[in-house]
């Protein structure tokens, strides 16, 4: 690798206003060396280590904008690297280099959240264009979690109190989800709240998000929802609803949390309309899930982020038809031929559909005849206290 001429525009700088700064890890000493030579002429703060525990240690003690390391190291690798950073730092942008490329490395790298895969020997031209990108990557993370700290968007001491005032008031509604012909499947847990000043679900939700307290809801809703269910016939499952944040949480295969303990008539719903994108060893986290017994379903499918990466990502049990593709499906032949599609590949690759939001006895007899088998909206029951009665 050799050096090229700086940029003209300069190396970005930090959100800090500092110039970047960038750990450079690599056991090859020539290698580390062009790296660091290329990435100093470019004006940026390099650290250069030679081993990946001098560089966990780093990563843990140091505030860095970026981290570039070697795949192949004795000790700490530069897969196990990436986990590290990921456990200190989730916005940490990490560009893993490799002269030994292998499609299983490449797919661990990026199921751990590493931001770019680069195969040695790299031109300078594309290290710098990586290297400026993962920069700039850190930098707008940094701007996002300030932005939260200012304006409307602060948290307030009485959005606290309302918060803490909804947990207080929280329950649960249960809306049926019917099999054909009639029969019950399961109950999906809807969160709700008394509390005026958090009308609904999502204003919850989001001062949730905003105090930091994600955890606390979900556990406490979770533990709610889990109670009632107990009572009902074993074969009815219970189908929870997870922010993409409460997959960090170990609570969900604790042997001694309430719903863990009924795993094995839960389906954990993960909504489409969040990316999971940030959720790190996203694959281990929902094999953990399965192990402990529970299903898995994508929810809101068709209504927010790529569908084939949720796919490939979760492997889901189950998939839940967005009410956005069911509103006038009897009258809309567009919606009836992606549904149709939808059901179709679904059965092929052993996947269960719900169609969400079914509000006519027209919308259910098109499902019907497009060869749906499992149905809830309000035209079967509103959501309410355990448990609704149901029609067919």
């Amino acid at each position: 690798m050799q050096s090229g001429d700086s940029s003209p525009e300069g190396p970005p700088s930090s959100a800090r206003g500092e110039t970047a700064r960038l750990l450079v890890v690599d056991d090859e000493p020539e290698s580390l060396r062009a790296t660091v030579r290329l990435l100093s002429h470019l004006g940026y703060d390099v650290t250069a280590l030679d081993t990946g525990k001098a560089a966990a240690d780093a990563v843990v003690r140091g505030t860095f904008d970026a981290l570039i390391s070697d795949i192949s190291m004795p000790g700490i690798d530069g897969i196990e690297l990436l986990q590290i950073a990921r456990r200190h730092d989730g916005d940490l942008p990490v560009v893993l280099m490799t002269g030994a490329p292998a499609i299983a490395t490449a797919v661990m790298a990026l199921d751990h959240g590493a931001f770019k895969y680069l195969m040695k020997p790299i031109a300078p031209e594309r290290l710098e264009e990586v290297v400026r990108g993962a920069v700039r990557m850190r930098r707008m993370a940094e701007i996002r979690r300030e932005a939260l700290k200012v304006g409307g968007a602060a948290p307030t001491l009485e959005l606290a109190e309302s918060f803490s005032r909804a947990l207080k008031s929280l329950w649960v509604a249960y809306q049926p989800i019917v099999q054909r012909g009639g029969t019950l499947y399961g109950y999906e847990a809807l969160l709700r709240s008394t509390e005026p000043k958090l009308p609904n679900p999502g204003a919850v939700l989001d001062a949730a998000e905003r105090l930091n307290r994600l955890n606390e809801l979900g556990r406490q809703m979770r533990t709610r929802a889990a109670e009632p269910i107990l009572g009902c016939d074993p074969a009815t499952l219970l189908f929870v609803n997870l922010h993409p944040r409460d997959l960090e949480d170990d609570e969900l295969v604790s042997p001694d949390s309430a719903l863990a303990k009924i795993a094995k008539r839960v389906v954990l719903e993960i909504t489409e309309r969040s990316s999971v994108d940030s959720v790190q060893d996203l694959r281990r986290k929902v094999a953990r899930l399965r192990e402990t017994g529970y299903r898995i379903a994508i929810d809101d499918l068709g209504a927010g982020y790529a569908g084939l990466t949720s796919f490939a990502l979760l492997e889901p049990d189950i998939v839940k038809i967005d009410l956005s593709l069911i509103r006038d499906v009897d009258t809309t032949p567009v919606k009836q031929r992606l549904i149709a599609s939808i059901t179709s590949l679904c059965r092929e690759m052993g996947i269960l559909v719900v169609c969400e939001g079914v509000e006519t006895l027209a919308e259910r007899d098109s499902l019907v005849d497009l060869g749906c088998e499992l149905f809830q909206g309000f035209f079967h029951a509103k959501p309410g206290r355990a448990f609704p009665e149901f029609r067919w």
